[in-house]
C-alpha cells in the first residue's frame, strides 16, 4: 500500500514542481547561477556527443572545440543579461560555423539563449533580436554552403517556434502573477477588514464597560456617603431606617451592574457568533436611570416622546442619557435638578440632558465620558454636543440620532430626592 502511494505521488509532486519552475520568475528565482551553471555543462556534454559521434567529416578540430567550450560559458549568466548572453553565443558560434564544424553541437545552447530572452524580454525585441539571428545565420552559412545555407532556412521554423514559446511563457506568468497579486490584495483586504471589526469591537465593548461601570459606581459612591453621613451626623438619633434604606440602594445598584455586566461577558465569551450584541439597552430603560439618579440624590424630570425607534438609535440614546446622568451626579454638586428630554422629531430622536449644578472641574483630569458620548452618536449618524448653558448655571447635553421612522408616545417622569417616581404616558393621537 505505502509503495503504490508513493508511486502515486511521485508524479504528482514531479508535475507540480515542473509547474512551479515554469510559474517562477526566471530573474528572482533563487539559485539562478548555480543552476544555470549545470544546465551548461549538461548542454557542453550533448554537444560534445553531437560533434563527437555524428558528422564525422566536421568534427571540430582544437579551434572548434575551444569555441564550441567559449559558446556555453555565457549560458551560466543566462538569467542576468538575456541580450548580452545571447550576443555572447552567437559571436562564438559564427566563427564556429564558419569554420564549417559540425553543425548541430552549438545548437542547444543557441535555442537556450533564444528562449531566455524571449521570456524575459519584451514581444517586440524578442521579435526583431529572432530575425537579426536567423539573418545573420543564414547569411554565415551562405558564405559556407549554399546548401547548409537553404537547409537553416527551411528548419528557420524551430527558432520561430521557440521565440513564441518564450513569448508565451512570459505572457502566462504574467497571466499567473496577476491572479497571485489579485489574491493578495483581497487577503490584505480581509485582513484589514477583521482588524477594523477587532477595533471596532473593542472599542464598542471598551464603551459600554465605561458606561456600566462608572454609572454604577458613581451612585454607589454617592449611596455610601449617604450611609456615611446618616451614621456620622447624629449618633444619639440614629436613623436605622435611612441607613438600611442607602443600603438597600446599594445593593440593588450592584445586582443591576452585575446583570449588565453579565450580559457584555456572555457576548465577549459567544466566539461561534461574533456579531452577536446581546440585548440592547432601550429608550424603556430610562425611568430606572432617572430612578437610580435619584436614589442618588439628584431631582430628575424626564420627558419621553419617542417609540419603536430602531434598537441602535434606542441604544445610542440610553447610553448617552445614562453617561450625562453620571455626570450629573459626580460634578453637579448636591442635590442637582436634572431635567431629561427625549423626543421624536422630523426622523430623528432628539434628546437633551441639563443640570443646574456646577458642571465637571476644569483642572480635573480628562475622562472619557463625553467622548463616548460623542461616538455614541456618531456610530448611529448623529451628532452630539456638550457645554455649560447659557448663563454660566449648569451643564447641557444635545444629541440628534437620524432614524427612519420615530411614531410619539407621551411620557413624563419626575422624580426627587423624597418622592417615589411617576410615570405617566399617553399614545400619540
Amino acid at each position: 500500500m505505502q509503495a503504490s502511494t508513493t508511486a502515486t505521488s511521485w508524479p504528482s509532486r514531479l508535475g507540480e514542481r515542473i509547474m512551479a519552475a515554469i510559474n517562477r520568475d526566471p530573474l528572482t528565482a533563487p539559485h539562478r547561477v548555480r543552476n544555470d551553471a549545470v544546465l551548461a555543462a549538461v548542454l557542453l556534454v550533448g554537444a560534445v556527443c553531437l560533434a563527437w559521434f555524428t558528422d564525422e567529416d566536421r568534427r571540430p578540430d582544437a579551434l572548434g572545440w575551444t569555441l564550441l567550450v567559449a559558446a556555453h560559458v555565457p549560458i551560466v549568466w543566462r538569467r542576468h543579461r538575456p541580450l548580452l548572453v545571447l550576443a555572447a553565443v552567437f559571436a562564438v558560434v559564427g566563427p564556429y560555423h564558419a569554420l564549417d564544424n559540425n553543425h548541430a553541437a552549438p545548437g542547444p545552447a543557441s535555442y537556450v539563449a533564444l528562449y531566455t530572452l524571449a521570456v524575459t524580454g519584451r514581444p517586440l525585441r524578442t521579435i526583431l533580436t529572432g530575425t537579426a539571428v536567423l539573418t545573420a545565420s543564414v547569411s554565415i552559412m551562405l558564405t559556407v554552403d549554399t546548401h547548409r545555407a537553404v537547409e537553416l532556412l527551411r528548419i528557420s521554423g524551430w527558432v520561430i517556434a521557440i521565440l513564441f514559446a518564450g513569448v508565451d511563457v512570459r505572457y502566462y506568468r504574467q497571466y499567473v502573477a496577476s491572479i497571485v497579486e489579485r489574491a493578495e490584495r483581497a487577503e490584505r483586504t480581509r485582513e484589514e477588514e477583521a482588524r477594523r471589526r477587532v477595533a471596532e469591537e473593542r472599542l464598542r465593548v471598551a464603551r459600554d464597560l465605561h458606561d456600566l461601570l462608572a454609572h454604577s459606581i458613581t451612585l454607589i459612591g454617592v449611596q455610601t456617603s449617604v450611609a456615611a453621613h446618616v451614621l456620622t451626623a447624629d449618633p444619639d438619633r440614629l436613623d436605622r431606617a435611612a441607613v438600611a434604606k442607602a443600603l438597600d440602594d446599594i445593593a440593588e445598584t450592584c445586582r443591576s451592574a452585575r446583570g449588565e455586566l453579565r450580559t457584555t461577558l456572555e457576548v465577549l465569551r459567544a466566539q461561534d457568533t461574533p456579531d452577536a450584541r446581546g440585548p440592547l439597552p432601550d429608550l424603556r430603560g430610562l425611568p430606572d436611570l432617572a430612578e437610580a439618579a435619584r436614589l442618588a440624590g439628584a431631582s430628575v424630570e424626564l420627558s419621553l416622546r419617542a417609540d419603536d425607534v430602531p434598537p441602535a438609535v434606542g441604544a445610542a440614546a440610553y447610553r448617552i442619557v445614562q453617561e450625562a446622568l453620571t455626570n450629573a451626579v459626580r460634578h453637579a454638586g448636591p442635590e442637582p435638578t436634572v431635567r431629561v428630554e427625549v423626543y421624536a422629531d422630523r426622523g430623528a430622536v432628539r434628546l437633551s440632558v441639563t443640570d443646574d449644578g456646577t458642571g465637571p472641574d476644569p483642572a480635573g483630569a480628562p475622562g472619557f465620558g463625553l467622548v463616548g458620548m460623542r461616538e455614541r452618536a456618531r456610530s448611529v449618524g448623529g451628532t452630539l454636543d456638550a457645554g455649560p448653558r447659557e448663563g454660566g448655571t449648569g451643564f447641557e447635553v444635545t444629541a440628534v440620532l437620524p432614524t427612519p421612522t420615530a411614531p410619539l408616545t407621551t411620557a413624563t417622569t419626575t422624580a426627587g430626592t423624597t418622592a417615589t417616581t411617576t410615570i405617566t404616558a399617553e399614545r400619540a393621537g
